[in-house]
């Protein structure tokens, strides 16, 4: 199994600070400031939310959207939970896991809550002492999948549950990672490396650790590029399945791509190399990559953060020169299509619309025509044939897209969650 390196930071009211007890801010820009360790190296980023009170939570809670919607790493949330709500919050946010306050007492019975209603495997522990995990053991077990153990004093010894001590005074990062339980490490001894955390990785290799860093069944060696030692890529959304643009590697760039995950290209016109999203910020995750039957092209399957194309759009291929009727349906792409149409409407309203007389009447009237699609739905279902309910789904999708569209949701949010569960 791959030990991980996992940055962690803290925050307050939507910003990074240093620790617990100074206030010094890491950073004015929380998104960028941890995109940068994702791009650097990163497995996971742990969030410890140090904000008191429901309005600096919110606060953070609305940056921490920004900031998993920025990258693919994961972002593991912790502090400022105190009821299932704020654990379902932080999920909704985006965090891949929640850890739990061991030392807050009415954490105890949460955990048992939360494991149940979110499953085991989204939800950890934070501790401080391993009284906590072992007075516990039986619900940490059963209802967490990890435990954050903040510092190394019982790891020598512990290994009943997986986990990742935060470390932040010097020690070696191979001793800690080689402990029987322990598949990741954070804290300063990971943080004072963010620029390049990579190296702690080449580090782990030589002590026979493995770590997370790509690899590919083929070497450059083995693919067949042109002339000037080019090789073009076709780059392609892992999600919708959209071409999103096309661009070159020489042999550095596809060895930096397979290597940290994230699509690397050499400029022709510049010809030197570049990093997709190194300046606008819209990193390309590489999630697949294959060679066609000459190896002379490569396709990369990837998570698209922003627009791929220079000018701000989602794809570089916009300009429609044919469109012919397939006769075929791709269900996502209608969702799509619906979805732009209610957002032109909102932005762009049109007379005599239904959609903005819904937008014009506000949430309690969209509201109340989900409620009356949904009992339609079910009327309709207790007919035997099926066109009826058809209909009816229909309108009520149609109708949570205009509630999605006021609430600022898109079909990406929607489809994450569901794949998170």
């Amino acid at each position: 199994m791959n030990k991980l390196i996992i940055p962690c930071v803290y925050m307050k009211c939507g910003k990074l600070v240093k620790g617990f007890k100074n206030g010094r801010v890491l950073s004015e820009d929380p998104e960028t400031f941890c995109q940068n360790l994702s791009v650097k190296g990163a497995d996971a980023i742990i969030l410890f939310d140090l904000s008191d009170g429901d309005d600096e939570h919110e606060q953070s809670l609305l940056m921490i959207r920004k900031i998993t919607r920025s990258m693919d790493t994961p972002v593991y949330g912790a502090g400022a939970i105190e009821r299932l709500e704020d654990v379902k919050k932080l999920l909704y946010a985006g965090c891949r896991k929640v850890a739990l306050n061991m030392a807050k007492r009415s954490n105890i019975e949460l955990i048992e809550e939360a494991g149940k209603r979110f499953s085991p495997e989204k939800i950890y522990v934070c501790a401080d002492s391993l009284e906590q995990i072992l007075d516990n053991l039986k619900i940490i077990k059963e209802n967490t999948s990890a435990a954050i153990l903040l510092g190394k004093l019982f790891v020598d010894s512990f290994s009943e549950v997986p986990v990742i001590p935060v470390i932040n005074e010097e020690t070696s990062v191979a001793d800690i990672l080689s402990k029987p339980g322990v598949f990741g490490i954070s804290g300063d001894v990971i943080n004072k490396n963010g620029d390049d955390l990579f190296a702690i990785k080449d580090e782990m290799a030589k002590a026979g650790i493995d770590t997370a860093v790509g690899t590919s069944a083929l070497s450059w060696d083995d693919l067949n590029p042109d002339a000037n030692g080019l090789i073009p890529v076709v780059c392609q959304d892992v999600m919708t399945n959209a071409v999103l643009m096309v661009a070159y590697m020489n042999r550095e760039a596809f060895e930096i791509t397979v290597r940290e995950g994230i699509m690397t290209y050499y400029s022709r016109s510049r010809k030197s190399l570049w990093k997709k999203g190194e300046t606008s910020g819209h990193y390309q995750y590489v999630k697949e990559l294959y060679s066609d039957c000459d190896n002379d092209t490569l396709l990369a399957k990837v998570i698209q953060i922003g627009g791929a194309c220079h000018t701000g759009e989602y794809s570089c291929f916009f300009n429609e020169l044919i469109k012919k009727e397939t006769g075929r349906t791709d269900p996502y792409s209608v969702l799509q299509d619906v979805m732009s149409v209610i957002l032109d409407r909102k932005d762009n309203p049109k007379e005599g619309s239904y959609t903005n007389y819904l937008f014009d009447k506000g949430i309690d009237k969209i509201l109340k025509k989900i409620g009356e699609e949904a009992t339609e739905i079910v009327i309709a279902a207790k007919n035997p044939e099926p066109e009826e309910s058809k209909y009816e789904i229909a309108d009520f999708l149609y109708h949570v897209m205009v509630l999605m569209a006021l609430k600022g949701l898109t079909w990406e949010d929607v489809m994450e969650e569901l794949a998170n569960r």
